[in-house]
């Protein structure tokens, strides 16, 4: 039996065991006590604009229905039948009133009510023997939203969604409230690579070190101007409640000219300055930061950058919003939207898509790069010889575990930052990951 407590330990003072990556038994404790006690991303509201419309999504092997009823209330169901068991809805997603049971036929409104039952006095007595009222589809003990990101917890005695984000809240606001209409997502693009789903988390919680060598040929064509070794060192990572992530070093000027740098068109700079805290706006101005990638625990990631997407040499940003849903030990399925504010410009829409496709799309050159690397890891890490490796995962770390880089005084962001190289934020989500493991988170 895997011992958690030593693998604790060794994290702890920045050594990973190497075999977490693909070992089986620790996949069975983590489908327990990190996606069974964690609130999980499922959908977004502008997924199901309209009464009736769903979509399919799951936490590990649990099958959920995300729907907006007939009154126009977002519901998230179990995807059970409660007579035998059989899946109810089997299309990933469409518009329905009803969800009706291919086995015997057990009809569900779309609230989860159970609405018919076939032969129901016949085969049941009726509703004086059993009733159907009260009965229905069963959903997930907890389900709330932020910015209209819809999660779902599968634990009764979880703390609330907001305070398991604690002061993660305010950097998922650069990426998901830029006006008062919020985001609309396109999506997801869904593939499978043979990688453990923790990697792509460490790595967009915190990793720019690897940006100017696995990314290199992305510098090259002169696609993103910011992965250069010296733009990577002087950004700085941040970590906050149950999230972290990076950021880049703007040039001088005030919030309007730093966020044209990143190419941004003025009406929507105005529209992000009237939604945005002042601390909010203070990153960008005061500190001189802009958010790039961050993973929010368990398996949530994001990502906002700004590429050039034609040879005019103006750059766009996009967000991008994706999902680590595990499949095995060794196998993951990504789940990627393009984000967009439902207020911007079209044009500005149509660039930013352009941008989120060539860098992070399915065939995107950035998650080329990236996957070819994850699934190595993955890979080797299921040897003997892996199963006795620590890896070193303290960059940033003195011999007497004292930070070499110290938590910047001025930045305007909550939580924990620093510039310069370090796997501060690696270590922070893995300190996450092996308290959910032992039951000290």
């Amino acid at each position: 039996m895997t011992e958690i407590a030593a693998i604790a330990a060794h994290i702890a003072r920045g050594m990973i065991p190497a075999h977490i990556y693909s070992d089986p038994e620790v996949f069975e404790l983590e489908r327990e006590r990190v996606f069974g006690r964690s609130w999980v991303f499922l959908a977004h509201e502008s997924e199901i604009p309209a009464a009736g419309d769903f979509v399919l999504r799951r936490i590990v092997d649990d099958s959920f229905i995300v729907v907006r009823d007939n009154a126009g209330a977002v519901r998230v169901h179990f995807n059970m039948c409660i007579h035998r068991g059989m899946q109810v809805c089997r299309a990933e997603q469409g518009n329905a009133t009803h969800f009706r049971c291919p086995y015997h036929g057990w009809t569900y409104r779309n609230n989860g009510s159970l609405a018919a039952v076939p032969f129901h006095d016949d085969a049941y007595g009726g509703e004086e023997a059993f009733p159907r009222a009260g009965k229905g589809l069963i959903g997930p003990a907890q389900v709330d939203s932020i910015n209209g990101l819809i999660f779902a917890n599968l634990d009764p005695s979880a703390p609330p969604l907001r305070d398991f984000v604690g002061d993660f809240a305010y950097y998922l606001d650069f990426y998901s409230r830029q006006s008062g209409s919020g985001l609309e997502l396109r999506g997801p693009q869904r593939w499978r690579v043979r990688a453990n789903w923790k990697i792509g988390c460490e790595n967009f919680v915190g990793d720019m070190y690897h940006t100017p060598y696995t990314h290199q040929s992305v510098v090259d064509i002169g696609l993103f101007r910011e992965p250069k070794a010296h733009k990577r060192k002087e950004g700085a990572v941040y970590f906050a409640g149950k999230g972290g992530g990076t950021t880049y070093k703007l040039p001088a000027g005030d919030f309007a000219e730093r966020m044209r740098y990143v190419g941004y068109p003025d009406e929507m700079i105005s529209r992000m300055r009237g939604v945005w805290t002042a601390a909010h706006i203070g990153l960008v101005e005061d500190s001189g930061f802009m958010v790039s990638a961050a993973t929010l625990f368990p398996n949530l990631s994001l990502v906002h950058n700004w590429p050039q997407v034609d040879g005019s040499g103006d750059v766009t940003p996009f967000i991008s919003i994706r999902q680590w849903q595990p499949v095995s030990s060794t196998e993951t399925e990504v789940l990627s939207w393009f984000a967009v504010d439902r207020e911007a410009p079209d044009e500005y829409k149509r660039r930013s898509y352009k941008g989120y496709l060539m860098c992070f799309g399915s065939s995107g050159m950035f998650e080329q790069d990236d996957v070819e690397n994850w699934v190595s890891i993955t890979d080797v890490s299921r040897g003997s010889l892996a199963r006795r490796l620590l890896l070193n995962s303290r960059m940033g770390l003195a011999a007497d575990d004292s930070s070499m880089t110290p938590p910047l005084a001025d930045f305007s962001g909550p939580g924990l930052a620093r510039v310069g190289y370090g796997e501060h934020n690696q270590r922070s989500w893995l300190r996450l990951w092996s308290d959910q493991l032992t039951g000290s988170g």
